[in-house]
């Protein structure tokens, strides 16, 4: 086992108190998804859609990570091998839990990006429709966020990490969003041993070798500890 590829969702955040998208209550309910999520819902009202990522960036502000983070960074720093963290969530949590490998394949919260020449730069707390861009100075500056119908970032670096896995993880993913539900295909062609961590089975659970059930900041710390005490 020299390398470790695991995916997280949106379920390890909810865990340190930030909502999915298919929570009953909170910021995603008050709009749609098509509204506030798509490049079609920014060019009608880019207001309402800055807006909302400003509440987004503010909420996560007042959360901490928890200790599925924790233990996932515990994992990299200890073990004897890569660990590569892949993850759906925009809020930096796996950095602050102490974690180094971190894709994040829907982009960060704490971004902004010009739609005019794509540089990027830090977001500040609170971004208003048409601040100018840094580099170009054009008024198209936009969250770093990949909204749905947009390609996830980095996707060949991903796929060649999910080709060089010995195990794969999925923690808290519902397996409906693709590409991100497809890594545990790629991962067992490539001959990895695959691990679900969630509340329930996933829309692709079955595809997984071993699941954990179960809430991540349990779950996933006892996981880290036997994987760890193995290879002592």
């Amino acid at each position: 086992m020299n390398k470790i590829v695991i995916l997280t969702g949106a379920g390890i955040s909810a865990e340190s108190g930030l909502e999915t998208f298919r929570a009953s209550d909170g910021l995603w309910a008050q709009h749609r998804v098509e509204d506030v999520a798509t490049p079609e819902g920014f060019a009608r009202n880019p207001k309402l859609v800055v807006d909302f990522y400003n509440a987004r960036r503010a909420q996560a502000a007042e959360v901490a990570p928890n200790a599925a983070h924790r233990a996932l960074a515990q994992l990299e720093a200890e073990l004897d091998g890569e660990v590569v963290v892949i993850t759906q969530n925009v809020d930096d949590l796996h950095e602050q839990g102490g974690s180094r490998q971190v894709m994040h394949m829907h982009g960060a919260l704490k971004g902004a990006l010009c739609a005019a020449c794509d540089h990027r730069w830090p977001a500040p707390m609170v971004m208003a429709p048409g601040d100018p861009c840094p580099a170009c100075g054009a008024p198209a500056a936009r969250p770093d966020i990949v909204w749905f119908g947009e390609m996830p970032y980095e996707m060949d670096a991903l796929f060649d990490h999910l080709a060089e896995a010995d195990i794969f993880v999925a923690i808290g993913t519902s397996g409906n969003v693709y590409p991100a539900a497809g890594f545990v295909a790629e991962a067992r062609r490539a001959g990895a041993h695959t691990i679900e961590f969630n509340l329930e089975r996933s829309a692709v659970g079955n595809q997984f070798a071993e699941h954990r059930i179960g809430p991540a900041s349990q779950t996933v710390p006892e996981w880290v500890a036997e994987v760890l005490e193995a290879r002592r």
